[in-house]
């Protein structure tokens, strides 16, 4: 029997250096990644839909929004439930940017608050008439359609009309942005971006308030 200190040292594997294995593996999936990225040319305006119970729905639409500003490409904002709340985004693009978003305030609140819901469907229906105005403007990149979900939800908005327009009369390189939970089946079949946000925890249920810098 070999004693340990027989095996020839030059015969024992070479200690893996991790910092190499790392370099090779990336390596590896960025070329994979390259491969996919040389077969995606196109461009499209794209329908996106954020929706689910979870934080951050607007919040995500507004982000894009300002992608926009820096990169100036004009856009618009219609605000179908939120309209009457005083929010930083609105604070913000109104203050600062108004030569390049244009921020339409159009909901009094939400329906629970109002209680009149022939008054909900007249402002929708107005929102709605100026959402398409400014989706059909050529000069605008992207519109963001905060909380109309809620609209198709009660049904103060047709799906159907909102699903048809989008499809038949947007322009192909507009980008349009759809928030709110609850988003409608055709919306989401129609969509070419649907993200959902899953709620796991949320400081309402302990007791926390909407804060400022944080809901609004």
């Amino acid at each position: 029997m070999s004693d340990a200190n027989d095996i020839d040292p030059a015969a024992a594997p070479a200690p893996v250096d991790p910092d190499a294995r790392h370099a090779v593996k990336m390596a590896k999936k960025k070329a994979a990644r390259d491969k996919i990225m040389a077969t995606k040319s196109g461009e499209k305006g794209l329908i996106i839909v954020h929706t689910g119970a979870g934080k951050g729905k607007s919040s995500s639409g507004f982000g894009m929004i300002l992608r926009c500003i820096a990169h100036e490409m004009p856009s618009a904002v219609v605000q179908f439930i939120k309209g009457a709340w005083d929010t930083g985004e609105r604070r913000l693009i109104e203050g600062h940017f108004q030569h390049l978003c244009q921020f339409h305030a159009m909901g009094e609140g939400f329906t629970w608050e109002t209680q009149d819901r022939a008054r909900d469907i007249e402002m929708a229906r107005k929102g709605w008439d100026k959402a398409k105005e400014l989706i059909l403007n050529p000069e605008i990149r992207l519109v963001l359609l905060d909380e109309i979900n809620i609209a198709l939800r009660y049904d103060y908005l047709d799906a159907g009309e909102v699903v048809g327009f989008l499809r038949d009369e947007k322009p192909p390189l507009t980008h349009v942005v759809l928030t709110g939970r609850n988003a409608k089946e055709e919306l989401i079949e129609a969509a070419d971006l649907v993200t959902e946000m899953t709620l796991i925890k949320h400081p309402f249920r302990s007791g926390i308030k909407a804060q400022a810098g944080v809901e609004f």
